[in-house]
This record gives structure tokens, sequence and C-alpha cells, in this order.
């Protein structure tokens, strides 16, 4: 018998065999120490695994939404199935995992595929990974911008998404216009990730704020937005550099339209 036959998580068995074996050597205090000791062997174990894991559930969730993203305003155009094998490049996987994420790609376009079925097992694995779950979303945004736009059935895909991932209905506006604001063209389709020359509602539209936001307003939105997509804060836990690469790069567009608002307001 193994711990799923039973219900409990493969994660939570340090934790338990620590709190009884404490329990039994030193009462409830003991418990709560071992229950401590067991969350970091916890820890530990999962850390040995979770990478390989991370990277395929991300892959397997990632192609299999955006073959049905694509496939929304009814059929998958050459420039599509263009920008989904470049993703594959610039993702740096190796023919196996190529051959795995076609066969997902090819998953979502079906007329019975099942989206939210499809993301459950990321959003478990991401529960605690926001950053990983903003990082999709914006590969996803730039998927379905691949043809020059992204259509109103696209849209309702995405937000679709954006539900099974838990992800704020306002992030992900703010996601949109920002990414409305380059022109629509995404980082994987060619496009260079610098935004300049913003004009000053583009640059407002980046940080997810109207231009009758107070300055306070201005400088909460610009301080999350940082938080959110900080390099420095994401943890690859086995992900291609390609997706540090485009934090990094969403953080320059953040502080490059923050600094046009500034100028124009004239407050540093």
């Amino acid at each position: 018998m193994n711990s799923q036959s039973i219900g409990i998580p493969r994660h939570w068995w340090g934790k338990i065999i620590g709190a009884v074996l404490g329990m039994l050597r030193g009462g409830l205090t003991g418990a709560i120490i071992g229950g401590i000791i067991g969350h970091f062997f916890d820890r530990f174990l999962l850390g040995l695994t979770d990478k390989s894991r991370t990277r395929t559930v991300f892959f397997r969730a990632l192609f299999s939404s955006l073959g049905h993203i694509n496939k929304a305003d009814g059929r998958v155009t050459e420039t599509e199935i263009a920008s989904a094998e470049e993703l594959m490049r610039r993702l740096q996987l190796n023919e196996d995992e190529r051959r795995e994420a076609i066969g997902y790609f090819r998953q979502g376009r079906q007329a019975d595929f099942k989206l939210e079925g499809a993301l459950h097992e990321f959003a478990m694995h991401s529960v605690l990974r926001h950053d990983l779950r903003q990082m999709f979303m914006e590969i996803l945004l730039d998927g379905a911008a691949a043809d020059g736009r992204i259509s109103s059935a696209e849209q309702a895909v995405l937000l679709r998404v954006c539900r099974a991932l838990h992800i704020p209905a306002d992030l992900f506006a703010a996601m949109l216009s920002a990414h409305s604001a380059a022109g629509g063209h995404g980082q994987y389709s060619g496009a260079s990730p610098g935004r300049q020359g913003l004009s000053l509602p583009q640059a407002y539209a980046s940080l997810g704020i109207s231009e009758s936001a107070t300055d306070t307003e201005v400088k909460r939105a610009y301080r999350k937005l940082v938080g959110q997509y900080h390099p420095d804060k994401l943890v690859s836990r086995g992900l291609p550099e390609e997706m540090m690469a485009k934090a990094r790069a969403r953080v320059r567009e953040i502080n490059t339209a923050y600094d046009q608002v500034k100028q124009a307001r004239g407050f540093k």
C-alpha cells in the first residue's frame, strides 16, 4: 500500500511520521517538533524530484492550452504553427520533449478537448507558484497574438485559463493591456522585448492603470508589478533560462513605462 492509495499526499508523510514519533517521545511538544523536522525532510525530498516534474507538467499544460487558444477562432494558421515551433526552440526542448509538445498542441486543437481538466494538474502543482502561473499566461498571450492580434474568441479562452489558475481579473487585464501597448507582438514571434518610444497612454496601459489614477495608485501599481515579475523573486525550478529572460524583459518594460509616467507627472 502506498500513500496515494489511502489519499495522503506523499509530501505529507515526513510531517506525519515526525509528529507521531515526536508524540511518542515527548507528548504534544515532541509532536510539534517532530512535525517541523518532518516538514523540512519533505521539502528536501520534494526538491530532489520537483524540477523534472515541474517541467513536464508545465509543458503539458502550456502546449495543449496554446493549441486550444489558436483553434478558438476556427482554424490554426501556418503563422501560429510556426510560432509554436519557435516557442519549442526558445524553450530549449530536446527532441523527445519536442515530440511530446507537438502531441499536446494537437490534443488542444481537438473539438472534445477539456481545457479545465488539462489545467488541473498544473494548477495543483503551482498552487504556491504565482510567478510560474504569470509566466505561463505571458507565454499564452504571446502565442495568441502570433497572427498579429488576439481575437475575442482567444480572449475568452485566456479568461478561462485565468479562472482555472486563480489569476485575478485585474491582473489579467493589466497583462493584456501591456501586451496591447506593445502592438500585440509577442516575445516568441521575433519582436524585440523592449518598448521604446511608448506613448503616454501606452505607458499607463503597460502599468495596468488609467490616466486618471492618483500618484499613489501609480506607485502602488508599479511596486506590485515589479514584485510579481522581478527575476530575483523567481525560481526556475528546472525550467529553461528563457523563462527568466522573459521576466527580465517584462521588468524593463515596467520600468520604462513608470519612468515615462513619472516624468509626465513630475514626481520622483
